[in-house]
């Protein structure tokens, strides 16, 4: 009876292989591609639950700035307001009532992947609503007003210029092989 069995199974697994072809299976995607792909819903999923609900085709940075507001709800990380004895301090000993924010640089990220997406799924980058002006005024008042609240000034990086002065590597290695007298 076992014999049966096993002859079953083995005509069965060679029939379900032989007659379906199976589809590649499409890669998975990357945590930044997952991420954007949800970004881009929960946006949709926003213009959608608005009252009148506001197609993707009439979205602009307006609609972009209320998202960011509405976000801000779920937000983790302390804002010291300006009458708060915190305010300015980046470890304050003890908790206050402060608001909760998104950090300024999640709602960096967040406008770059939406900006990829939004021109992925056809837009074009002169209509872009992310890449308005506005946005960027916006990001950089929440990184001001969040790095003043912390006590903790926000300095931009200055690019480096790279000069490469071949004589003086030379002269270096010349002076730091020569052998001082005894």
């Amino acid at each position: 009876m076992s014999d049966g069995v096993a002859k079953d199974s083995a005509e069965g697994s060679s029939r379900s292989s032989g007659n379906h072809q199976q589809q590649p299976q499409p890669a998975p995607l990357s945590r930044y591609e997952s991420q954007k792909r949800r970004d881009w819903n929960t946006f949709g999923q926003y213009l959608k639950n608005q009252r009148p609900p506001v197609p993707l085709s009439q979205c602009d940075c307006n609609h972009v700035l209320d998202f960011l507001r509405y976000l801000d709800q779920f937000g983790k990380t302390k804002v010291h307001l300006h009458g708060c004895v915190f305010f300015g301090q980046p470890d304050p000993p003890a908790p206050c009532t402060c608001p909760l924010r998104q950090a300024w640089g999640s709602l960096d990220a967040l406008i770059g992947r939406l900006r990829a997406a939004y021109e992925e799924h056809g837009g074009s980058p002169e209509t872009n609503p992310f890449g308005n002006g506005a946005i960027r005024v916006y990001l950089r008042e929440v990184r001001e007003c969040q790095a003043k609240a912390r006590g903790i000034p926000y300095k931009k990086k200055k690019k480096r210029k790279h000069q490469i002065k071949p004589n003086n590597v030379d002269e270096e290695a010349k002076s730091s092989s020569k052998q001082l007298p005894s």
